[in-house]
């Protein structure tokens, strides 16, 4: 996946810039809504312990207090590794959506590496699924990976695709998932029609990173916003419902104010000071 050019990580999250020779100013999409707490608790103990009991080097940590503690430490790292992999994952498989877009529109691509590093990872079927969904659905791609901006609410993010499929204008984010023991792709989260609806609102889209030159959304307009599971097995495309999509709108705009105040709380300086005993306290010890 191309890793935009003005996007910068910080210590508020990942923000955007107007140009590359300027300072990022807004947050990005992705880091205002991961301002929404998480319930992760059970998932990172579930890894944790999954991990000790698949262990290889388990046996032979018995009677050892100095191999168990290693053994516990790799499993405290499971969830960190798992993420880890799963976003680089995540990387290769977008990389190649995009390398395919760019071939449909006769632009220059690297499609052919994007999927040898797919085969090389033994991911080589997540390809094959979205290639068989590319042609069921006959996407006609009109800007893959393009950097949006919105100054009223003060975000910028970069949308994965935009396409025409059966005559309308769609807004695509791809989400790379694993598959149920049933053989079906993961369900997506509701999180991702923030992203999507955010993507709309945006009031103009990047047309030179470099000179800083951005032109009007043209493609906010009544789009359908779709949501694609991509899996081994299956590719599911869900559609954000538009019935719902002002409620999900307010809540970005919510999450994006607790952004900002966070961000000015990191800015307010430290929060807990040292502070010594008082002077008459120092004079009944002597």
């Amino acid at each position: 996946m191309t890793d935009p050019l003005l996007a910068h990580a910080t210590e508020y999250g990942r923000m955007y810039a107007r140009s590359t020779s300027e300072q990022f100013s807004v947050p990005s999409i992705t880091t205002v809504i991961s301002q929404q707490p998480h319930g992760l608790d059970g998932w990172f103990g579930y890894m944790g312990a999954s991990s000790l009991a698949k262990d290889p080097l388990l046996s032979d940590c018995l009677g050892s207090p100095s191999k168990i503690k290693q053994a516990i430490n790799r499993a405290a790292k499971a969830a960190e590794t798992y993420r880890d992999d799963a976003a680089r994952r995540g990387d290769r498989v977008h990389t190649y959506c995009e390398q395919v877009a760019l071939r449909a529109m006769g632009r220059p691509h690297a499609m052919k590496e994007a999927r040898e590093a797919l085969a090389a990872n033994g991911e080589e079927a997540f390809a094959v699924r979205f290639d068989e969904w590319w042609e069921l659905f006959r996407v006609e791609p009109l800007a893959p990976e393009i950097t949006v901006w919105n100054k009223a609410v003060g975000y910028a993010g970069t949308l994965d695709l935009v396409a025409r499929i059966n005559g309308r204008i769609c807004l695509i984010d791809y989400k790379t998932k694993g598959t149920t023991r049933d053989g079906q792709v993961k369900s997506l989260d509701d999180k991702v029609v923030m992203q999507l609806v955010a993507g709309m609102k945006a009031e103009e889209s990047l047309v030179d990173p470099v000179a800083g030159t951005w032109e009007p959304w043209k493609y906010g307009e009544d789009p359908v916003l779709l949501a694609v599971a991509i899996g081994e097995t299956e590719v599911r495309p869900v559609r954000a419902n538009p019935e719902v999509l002002k409620h999900h709108w307010w809540k970005f705009c919510a999450l994006r104010r607790v952004w900002e105040l966070s961000a000015d709380t990191i800015s307010a300086g430290t929060a807990l000071l040292p502070i010594a005993p008082p002077p008459l306290a120092q004079a009944r010890t002597a």
